[in-house]
């Protein structure tokens, strides 16, 4: 039997391999909008956590987010804080939980899941994952199978991201 309703469609998954602390990753929030523009709900993006010991908040930023996918704003939290690394580089947690307050989400419960770690294994098991499949820096996409690393370099990934999520979208079509 060919099931060709919409709820037996598979959206393809774009992961997004990215630390809060990382000024590449808020350079590629540009991109990241641009797919969710032309794409809407045909495209997931799903936020996959890669904290570098570089960077000393981007664990706790990391927990933070996953706070914030909790509450019903993930993506706007990620983007707030992605858009001023700078604060958070200087204020470190206390920023968080400033962020989370401007958004209208529950500060205080952020506050005590920095404290009581109730993120923690979600976003080992992340970075533990990633560096299973080769991820060495952030950005990082994977989509269709395909790693994507932005690390280095975002020029021309936004592009090779869409080829692959145009097959991709009209596969599931």
């Amino acid at each position: 039997m060919n099931d060709s309703s919409p709820a037996a469609r598979t959206v393809p998954v774009l992961e997004v391999w990215c630390e809060l602390q990382c000024p590449d990753c808020r350079s590629a929030l540009r991109d990241l909008r641009a797919l969710r523009d032309r794409y809407g709900d045909r495209l997931e993006l799903r936020l996959r956590h890669f904290p570098r010991e570089k960077h000393r908040h981007a664990f706790a930023a990391a927990q933070a987010a996953e706070e914030a996918f909790e509450q019903g704003k993930g993506w706007p939290y990620v983007e707030a804080v992605l858009e001023r690394v700078e604060e958070l580089d200087r204020e470190g947690e206390p920023f968080l939980v400033e962020v989370a307050g401007e958004l209208g989400l529950d500060a205080e419960e952020f506050d005590t899941a920095l404290i009581d770690g109730r993120h923690i294994l979600i976003v080992d098991a992340d970075q533990a994952e990633g560096k299973a499949i080769g991820v060495t820096g952030t950005p990082t996409y994977v989509i269709g199978g395909e790693l994507l690393d932005g690390s280095k370099s975002q020029e021309g990934l936004r592009e090779r991201i869409e080829e692959i999520a145009d097959r991709l979208t009209a596969e599931g079509a």
